[in-house]
């Protein structure tokens, strides 16, 4: 028994909406943790979920996931470079990088908004946790953070970043050997 056609584009509808809604705060975080403030995560988010959207909401519901967080990496690449970019400007103006005049303290993410690593209980180990996160090259972070954080298998967190698997698995290697490191006292 087939659905008549506008019940299918309103489940499909319901399911993408449900898919975005449980990826959101996870990306939010996900690209708080590569250095971004709030308002520009949330800026790259909206980005990343309208382009997400228009591209592939015809998908099957099963590649979903890993396009999501390609156009996100995607979305991520293309602000850093804007703020590259805008930085090199300003910077020959004499303006400094500090285009907002904002307090720098305002640009830490807050410790205190949930999340998936609020989940470990100890703000200390928390907060060493994303320092660390945030002071790893961008590919380990980003390799960490797909194939860790995320659950992608190698194969998926490859794509995802637009490299070849055995780089995801150096990637991560080297990530997880910083992050022992640095979080040596809070294990």
């Amino acid at each position: 028994m087939n659905l008549p056609r506008a019940d299918r584009a309103e489940s499909r509808e319901a399911a993408l909406d449900a898919f975005l809604r449980g990826v959101e705060r996870r990306a939010l975080r996900h690209v708080e943790l590569a250095g971004c403030s709030r308002e520009d995560a949330l800026d790259i988010l909206q980005e990343a979920m309208l382009a997400f959207v228009r591209r592939y909401r015809a998908k099957p519901a099963e590649e979903w996931p890993l396009l999501f967080w390609r156009v996100l990496e995607s979305k991520q690449i293309d602000a850093g470079r804007r703020r590259s970019v805008i930085g090199r400007w300003f910077g020959w103006l004499g303006l400094g990088e500090d285009l907002d005049g904002a307090d720098p303290m305002a640009r830490i993410a807050d410790p205190a908004e949930p999340g998936p690593v609020q989940r470990l209980g100890d703000r200390e180990a928390t907060a060493a946790l994303e320092k660390a996160l945030r002071a790893l090259p961008g590919r380990q972070r980003q390799a960490f953070l797909l194939r860790v954080w995320e659950g992608l298998d190698v194969a998926d967190t490859a794509r995802a970043m637009g490299v070849s698997e055995g780089s995801v698995k150096t990637h991560l290697f080297r990530a997880l050997q910083t992050l022992r490191g640095r979080l040596e006292d809070h294990l």
